[in-house]
């Protein structure tokens, strides 16, 4: 059976629970401290904008720890209440009850406040590009990377996703040598994520004519997509030069500073304009180019962290990399990384129950998570 999400409530250890309350109350006294700054007339703009800033991020873990507190002081009542009246058999009846459904609520609330101070990756809730290449096979791996890349838009339509086709290259049986989409949508990244690595399947290939079962391999790769750049050029990393423009003719040539030669110091990027008579629209001009350059360099980095992250994810394409398995003559799919194997194979390729390995990857994830979490307090 696939472990839920909701089973992470035993993991909450005595010991987890005191190092968690530890955090608990370094958020409530620096939401104090936060709050009583903003009521200090003395207080700077800046100031007030961080502690204001600050406070917006803690909002979500106080109103959970303001909620864990209500229904504590509730179970203190109770209990009190209990051992009062406990000759009053219906009184004790109904505070059991009572009880038993605020401590409920308490669980509850300490597992989302455990969920909360854990580790994110900030890129879980970005959009992602999803690479799917042909790997150890032949033209049987090409066939089966067009499956797990129509897999894959299944699954995007039923998430409510938008699947867009980026480019595609066939083979000569009209497999998938390599195909790439970009898929949007709300947490996709985090969702697809683990998808990356090899594939595995065992199946008797259409090229294939005595009946011989076949093991090709396909690779994935899942990247977040990066948000657009934005350049901000600050003063002080720039330098200024201005000197007269040469050229032919005209009565401003060689008489005015009107040239402009602006350098970025942190890149040693230089930018010279001098075509336009004004200084200040040739400085204008120089620094709108220098944005552009700058962009495409940082667009250019991105770019080399993704082939890097690409061809970490990618691997050789060899069979033996693999982290999933689609068995077609067992009509399994089994997953070696947590250990799952699911017997509806065909539901499977059609975008249906890759939740049941998604799940346990995320919670496995989660596992690791507090584990890391409770070594290091």
């Amino acid at each position: 059976m696939v472990p839920t999400m909701s089973e992470i409530q035993p993991l909450v250890s005595t010991d987890l629970l005191k190092i968690m309350e530890q955090k608990l109350l370094a958020i409530e006294r620096r939401n104090a401290c936060l709050e009583n700054l903003l009521n200090q007339p003395e207080a700077s703009p800046a100031d007030y904008s961080r502690a204001n800033k600050e406070l917006r991020k803690l909002r979500d873990s106080m109103e959970l720890i303001n909620g864990l507190r209500a229904i504590q002081k509730e179970i203190d009542g109770l209990k009190s209440l209990m051992a009062e009246c406990h000759e009053d058999k219906d009184m004790v009846h109904m505070a059991t009850e009572e009880l038993r459904l605020a401590m409920e609520e308490e669980k509850r609330l300490q597992n989302m406040l455990l969920k909360s101070l854990l580790p994110k990756d900030d890129a879980d809730e970005r959009d992602c590009i999803l690479e799917v290449r042909a790997g150890t096979g032949g033209e049987e791996a090409s066939l089966f990377a067009v499956d797990i890349f129509k897999m894959y838009e299944r699954y995007s339509q039923k998430k409510g996703w938008k699947f867009e086709v980026v480019d595609v290259t066939e083979s000569d049986l009209r497999g998938y040598k390599e195909a790439s989409a970009a898929v949007s949508g709300f947490g996709v990244y985090g969702k697809l994520k683990f998808e990356s690595g090899i594939h595995r399947v065992q199946r008797v290939p259409l090229t294939e004519k005595s009946g011989r079962v076949h093991t090709s391999a396909v690779s994935v790769a899942i990247l977040p997509q990066a948000d657009e750049v934005d350049v901000q050029l600050r003063n002080e990393d720039l330098r200024i030069d201005t000197y007269r423009s040469g050229g032919s003719g005209g009565q401003h040539a060689n008489t005015t500073n009107s040239a402009v030669r602006v350098t970025h110091i942190p890149t040693g990027m230089t930018v010279s304009i001098q075509d336009e008579r004004s200084q200040h629209m040739n400085k204008a001009k120089a620094l709108k180019v220098l944005c552009a350059k700058l962009y495409e360099m940082e667009r250019s980095r991105i770019q080399v962290t993704r082939s890097k992250l690409r061809s970490e994810q990618i691997g050789s394409g060899d069979r033996s990399e693999r982290i999933r398995t689609y068995n077609f003559p067992q009509g399994r799919v089994t997953d070696h990384r947590v250990g799952i194997t699911h017997h509806a194979i065909n539901d499977v390729m059609q975008g249906e129950n890759l939740e049941i390995f998604i799940d346990a990857l995320l919670l496995q994830q989660e596992m690791d998570a507090i584990a890391s979490f409770s070594s290091t307090q």
